[in-house]
């Protein structure tokens, strides 16, 4: 058990996180539910049911697979798929074996997972059958794996789908003669028996890339008690019930998906809807025909099913609780109020604060008192400060500074990158690169990177800020923020706009500066405006300034 730390905690919640099995792998989790509740449905995957009897059993036989293959207590394994059952069932077959899960984005081209292959020591890799020409590339310029298995995201659908399927992924059964086929592997292979000792708050299992705080990729360690720490924080703090029924649309990839699609039913023993790639309207029927309660959503995504011309005749009332992040469109109060009259209730709320140093969800937003704009009160057994960009002072109340954050799910340090990790975990303290505040009530307000705030004529600027007040005005749905060079200033403010389609006609970038000009403070308001058709993004839906100002 953990001690709660804040001092504005919720009356209404536990002071203390308990572990629903206790301090174990995950994996361990997944097997209990296969011997409490054998028949309960998992995972849906647009149609196809999967009980945990079944996801366990494959999740065996895929680990003897993988044990035959040499994969043992600190092998790297790759995953490069989209959302699928296969996804989920090589994850916890690799943690198994005691190996660390090593994610990579489906979005990666050849050079990128070259890349990848270079920094990790990875073994084998289990791909969508879609990404293996990339795949086979990037092995041939760098060096041959023990393994690689392809599989067909056909193989787990049902004949029908029952909701609408990404058709980009709809290919015909492809077989490499130089790879293992997933299906083809559960079908030929016996359960693995063998149980390997995992120390979880010192193994690590999974390798998550980021940035971090400068720089190209690295590998960030973390740990298999990160993992559960983390889940379990989440879901008590967030309120799980054991009615709850899950919607997973996030990538499993990145570590806020993860977190929500692939631990969070495994730690509940809930059941969950994983869709490959977010749709409107097949969301809107899943929500209905399964009556899905919980959903972690992407702001876009949610101002997608608002714009739903038959939206209104549909019935989201079983829809309760709906974490949110701000990416492009902000959680506002406006949306909020918009998704609770369609769901005729349903809270809609920031999710958390958190990066893939801290396995993400580092703060949550208390229920009973939400702060549009905040990212919430720190949670379990958290730690945050704020300290002072020029002298490392832990700055006051409402001062902003760097966030730096330490609690159980702070990760271990970036794989074969000792400076990098000596300049970011400090006494167990990460340091995130990241400029906020905190208000009198411990609510972070997270203001943008140290890499992208904007210095003009020595006021800083953090982009966030400039695109809350660009998505105030009314024809604007989307917005991104960079700074560009000026002779007198140093920088200035250009903002990329996305507009409603309604409005395209209406506004020029002229208005839109004029109408910033009256609503921001001088320093602040973009000098340049660039109305585009679409923002580059991440499949989690994180802008990609970097991409923006490049061009």
């Amino acid at each position: 058990m953990v001690e709660k730390t804040h001092p504005y905690w919720p009356t209404q919640l536990p002071a203390k996180l308990t572990y629903l099995q206790g301090e174990k792998p995950l994996v361990d989790y997944l097997e209990q539910h296969a011997k409490q509740t054998p028949n309960e449905t998992a995972y849906i995957f647009y149609g196809t049911r999967i009980s945990w009897s079944a996801l366990s059993n494959q999740v065996q036989r895929f680990a003897h697979y993988l044990h035959r293959m040499g994969v043992k207590k600190g092998s790297c394994v790759a995953l490069y798929m989209q959302n699928c059952p296969q996804y989920i069932i090589a994850h916890f077959a690799i943690q198994k074996l005691g190996g660390m899960v090593v994610p990579l984005n489906p979005m990666f081209k050849e050079n990128e997972l070259a890349y990848f292959l270079e920094e990790a020591p990875i073994e084998g890799i289990i791909s969508g059958s879609e990404g293996y020409p990339l795949v086979k590339k990037a092995i041939e310029k760098t060096h041959p794996l023990q393994f690689t298995v392809t599989t067909n995201y056909y193989d787990f659908l049902p004949e029908q789908p029952e909701w609408k399927f990404p058709e980009e992924f709809l290919l015909s059964k492809q077989h490499f003669t130089e790879t293992d086929d997933f299906c083809e592997i559960l079908q030929n292979e016996s359960p693995y028996e063998g149980k390997e000792t995992i120390d979880i708050w010192n193994d690590v299992g999974l390798i998550v890339f980021t940035s971090g705080t400068t720089g190209r990729p690295k590998g960030a360690m973390l740990t298999y008690g990160n993992a559960l720490f983390k889940t379990a924080a989440s879901m008590q703090a967030n309120g799980m019930g054991e009615k709850d029924v899950l919607l997973a649309s996030a990538p499993l990839c990145h570590i806020a998906g993860m977190v929500m699609g692939l631990n969070s039913p495994v730690y509940t023993g809930r059941p969950c809807v994983l869709f490959t790639r977010f749709d409107p309207l097949a969301t809107v029927e899943a929500i209905e025909k399964e009556r899905i309660t919980y959903w972690y959503s992407i702001a876009p995504m949610n101002w997608a099913i608002l714009q739903l011309p038959t939206i209104k005749d549909k019935n989201l009332s079983s829809l309760k609780t709906n974490l949110a992040t701000s990416f492009g469109v902000q959680v506002t109060a406006e949306l909020a109020d918009n998704w609770r009259t369609l769901t005729n209730g349903c809270s809609l709320f920031e999710a958390a604060y958190g990066l893939s140093e801290t396995h993400t969800c580092d703060t949550f937003m208390p229920i009973d008192k939400i702060k549009y704009g905040s990212c919430g009160i720190s949670i379990y057994e958290t730690q945050i400060r704020i300290l002072s960009l020029e002298t490392g002072e832990e700055q006051p109340v409402g001062k902003e500074g760097e966030i730096v954050i330490k609690n159980p799910g702070v990760f271990k340090g970036y794989l074969n990158r000792p400076d990098a990790t000596s300049e970011t975990l400090q006494d167990g303290w990460v340091h995130t690169g990241d400029i906020g505040y905190l208000d009198d009530e411990g609510y972070l307000y997270f203001l943008g990177r140290v890499k992208e705030m904007i210095k003009s004529s020595g006021y800083s600027i953090f982009p966030e800020d400039v695109e809350a007040l660009l998505n105030l005005h009314p024809a604007i749905r989307q917005s991104a923020v960079i700074g560009v060079p000026d002779p007198l200033k140093g920088e200035v403010v250009k903002a990329f706009v996305v507009l409603h389609d309604r409005e395209k006609v209406k506004f020029t970038a002229a208005d839109l500066i004029a109408w910033a000009k009256e609503t921001m403070a001088a320093y602040k308001y973009p000098r340049y405006i660039e109305i585009i058709d679409q923002l580059p993004a991440t499949p989690s839906g994180k802008v990609l300034r970097k991409l923006l100002k490049e061009e």
